[in-house]
């Protein structure tokens, strides 16, 4: 009965975060995404540690794929400062595998606030170094951060809405199905 319990909680995970990962697909504002949500969610939820890294992150880097070919017209399997951007949702999973084990909506909010501020903190310095938009000085990195500060609202936005949409469904799903709680 356990395994069957961990299967249908792995399933059900998985699921959320391939449609989170997938609705980057459909049209949205600049930074209202759902990748630091599945990250948070991801590092929370799955029980293995090597899980919790590899389909949150597998999941965004395959939407990227689709995100970058219509973008550039042409396969780009990395883009430049891709290393910071995965980076950044690497920290955010183990954000959510600390923060986020005991469930609460405080817990979740800050969580939620403070995977905006490191995604915002590690990408940008990402297009600081590799996007040469920016002189490489403290002036160009502060330049950097302030210009991306118009996007910072869609992600902090995006990163609550997804956030509380996804914690609260699945707190909703395990207590209709007693196999999705978490012991």
């Amino acid at each position: 009965m356990n395994s069957r319990k961990i299967t249908l909680q792995f399933a059900v995970i998985t699921a959320l975060v391939l449609m989170l990962a997938f609705s980057r697909l459909l049209p949205h504002p600049f930074n209202f995404s759902p990748v630091a949500a599945l990250a948070l969610f991801g590092g929370a939820r799955y029980k293995s540690r090597f899980t919790a890294y590899l389909i949150p992150i597998t999941a965004v880097w395959i939407s990227d794929l689709f995100l970058n070919y219509t973008f550039f017209g042409r396969l780009v399997i990395f883009y430049d400062g891709a290393f910071f951007t995965y980076l950044a949702f690497a920290l955010i999973v183990v954000l959510g595998s600390f923060a986020l084990r005991k469930f609460s909506a405080g817990r979740l909010l800050i969580a939620s606030l403070s995977a905006s501020v490191i995604f915002f903190l590690v990408s940008n310095f990402g297009v600081w170094l590799y996007g040469g938009l920016y002189p490489p000085t403290g002036g160009g990195l502060a330049a950097c951060y302030a210009a991306a500060i118009p996007f910072f609202r869609n992600t902090l936005a995006g990163d609550l809405v997804y956030g509380f949409a996804i914690f609260y469904l699945y707190e909703l799903a395990a207590s209709r199905i007693p196999a999705l709680k978490t012991a």
